[in-house]
């Protein structure tokens, strides 16, 4: 399925994040065409920015390749439910369709905490969840173990296999 294999693209995104030490979130960006216009990863800790989300980056690259802010007729992919912050980035972006993995059970925007995409806002993008979830989810999961079994915290998200989230 072609979901599946874009959200593959994400996970490869992921897995380099996990690899710089970073929260294992990775988010790519295709076109009408289905041509990957954006990718993206979390690099909080490298930049030491608040604003460093895969989905961030992601938008930006993409809006680089159009030259234009608007990526209507777009979808994005990424492997974690998007914080609100990501959420509004691709509402003001006008993303057509978002494609998650894994539910963020702390601060998702898409339904997990709340929902910003039923709210009156100008640009509603479609909303999908668990694209490949498990594997989402236990990227996740075997880096927030590795830091606990090296005796690290602060990754700046909750660790998920201590709430019962997947």
């Amino acid at each position: 399925m072609e979901h599946e294999a874009r959200m593959r693209l994400a996970l490869e995104e992921a897995r380099r994040a996990a690899e710089e030490g970073e929260v294992p979130v990775g988010c790519v960006i295709v076109d009408a065409q289905g041509r990957v216009i954006g990718r993206g990863r979390n690099r909080r800790e490298q930049k030491k920015s608040a604003l460093a989300h895969a989905e961030i980056e992601a938008i930006e690259q993409a809006c680089r390749a159009l030259n234009d802010w608007r990526l209507t007729g777009c979808f994005m992919y990424v492997t974690l439910e998007p914080c609100p912050m990501c959420a509004g980035a691709a509402i003001n972006a006008r993303l057509a369709r978002i494609y998650y993995g894994a539910r963020e059970e702390h601060s998702g925007a898409c339904g997990s905490v709340f929902n910003m995409f039923v709210e009156n806002l100008p640009n509603k993008p479609q909303i999908f969840g668990g694209i490949l979830e498990a594997e989402c989810a236990a990227l996740l999961s075997e880096f927030f173990q590795g830091l606990r079994r090296k005796g690290q915290t602060g990754s700046g998200l909750p660790d998920p296999s201590n709430s019962g989230s997947s």
